[in-house]
């Protein structure tokens, strides 16, 4: 005689669920259309279909430690194809969006970041501490605000030994302890799920092997997720997230050298370099690289958004990460040419601003959408690791062996 499960329904998630992205989910009437289109679900345990069971059943234990949703990069086809309108991969979208926030603390931190209402808050932390900063430097020189033009020398408002680095530093700090709190929360969330998968399917891994396949397959090249979708739209998704990753690499890069040539340059002179970096400087031209690399990604996926169809809308936590990066990008493009040009009244505010968006994107980096850069790449290595996800040459040997 089978078991009898008793089905408690947790309505408050199915209303956060319907509230963050997932408005449609009672239109779904179980076809699995979604899951029969999708080109990445799995053979056994298929998604999206059984995230709409559960959602609509709201049984929140299994959505929030469900490894799937971390296996869909969106490409909407299943949205599309859908005959009820239940637009299944905004669902798993809005799952994501909910985990972002709920996977670590502080709460409040995540309930700032799941609502526009609350962006003044998130704006005002680092805009008092570094007009703070500008206040007591620009005393010490004897005047608050040195805006008359001339020489533009950031040094002197945000001193770097003193502010920028200091702040910036303990803030990268609190960001790595937070995503290892999340990754441990998250592997912990998919140890509880049983393990049932089709005699055939992958075996499991070593853990960092699977990390490293799936930084060839999923981060580095963006393959799987250009597989993903056919269509021109996501062929433009694809060309603004891999032309956007790459800008990150190269101005992280140089963040780094910076830091490295500054920090190490006190003990070993020879890492010592100029300050600011002329133009021709290897560096110097990486950053200029990447800066233009970084507008030309935005404007991809920002055109891509503003024409977004019935199969991906967009959500709040989309357009909070790419405002943050427009930001990041403007001001810190303007700053230079403001500093190259002299104009002091123009270049100390806007760098001001630039400071603003860059702590708004590394501080709160485990709360918004960007944080997938880490849980997706940990869920995608613990799902390969298990044997979940296999590489493409075992995928089809497996959908043979079963069939």
């Amino acid at each position: 005689m089978s078991e009898v499960m008793r089905i408690q329904p947790d309505l408050e998630f199915v209303q956060e669920l319907q509230a963050s992205g997932g408005q449609d989910l009672k239109k779904c009437y179980q076809c699995a259309t979604c899951s029969v289109v999708c080109p990445l679900s799995p053979v056994d345990r298929a998604f999206p279909r059984k995230e709409m069971v559960w959602a609509q059943w709201g049984l929140k234990d299994k959505l929030v430690s469900d490894i799937d949703m971390w296996l869909c990069h969106k490409c909407g086809q299943c949205s599309e194809m859908c005959p009820r309108g239940a637009k299944p991969g905004e669902l798993m979208a809005a799952m994501r969006n909910m985990a972002y926030r709920n996977l670590v603390g502080p709460s409040f931190m995540g309930k700032w970041m799941s609502s526009a209402r609350h962006l003044p808050k998130l704006i005002a932390i680092p805009a008092i501490i570094y007009l703070i900063v500008w206040f007591i430097t620009g005393s010490i020189h004897g005047t608050p605000f040195p805006l008359e033009d001339g020489q533009v020398v950031f040094s002197l408002v945000f001193p770097g030994d003193y502010s920028i680095d200091p702040i910036f530093g303990l803030a990268t700090l609190f960001v790595l302890y937070t995503f290892f709190v999340g990754i441990k929360n998250l592997f912990a969330a998919f140890d509880s799920q049983p393990r049932t998968f089709v005699v055939g399917y992958s075996k499991p891994k070593n853990l960092w092997m699977s990390l490293y396949q799936v930084i060839k397959d999923e981060v580095v090249t963006h393959k799987k997720w250009k597989d993903c979708g056919q269509e021109e739209d996501d062929e433009v998704k694809f060309k603004g997230h891999i032309v956007l990753f790459y800008s990150f690499v190269a101005l992280f890069i140089v963040t780094s050298v910076v830091a490295l040539t500054h920090w190490g340059g006190k003990i070993l002179p020879f890492l010592h370099m100029q300050y600011p970096m002329p133009l021709w400087n290897p560096v110097k031209i990486l950053a200029n690289v990447g800066a233009i690399a970084l507008v030309i990604g935005l404007v991809y996926l920002t055109k891509r958004r503003l024409n977004a169809s019935d199969k991906d809308s967009s959500s709040f936590y989309d357009w909070y990460l790419l405002g943050v990066i427009w930001v990041v990008a403007i001001t810190g493009i303007l700053s230079e040419i403001f500093r190259l040009a002299e104009v002091a009244g123009l270049a100390y505010p806007v760098y001001y601003i630039h400071l603003i968006s860059v702590f708004m994107l590394i501080a709160y980096l485990p709360w918004s959408k960007l944080g997938h850069l880490v849980y997706r790449v940990a869920a995608l290595t613990y799902a390969r690791k298990m044997g979940r996800l296999s590489t493409e040459t075992e995928t089809t040997q497996n959908k043979l062996y079963v069939l």
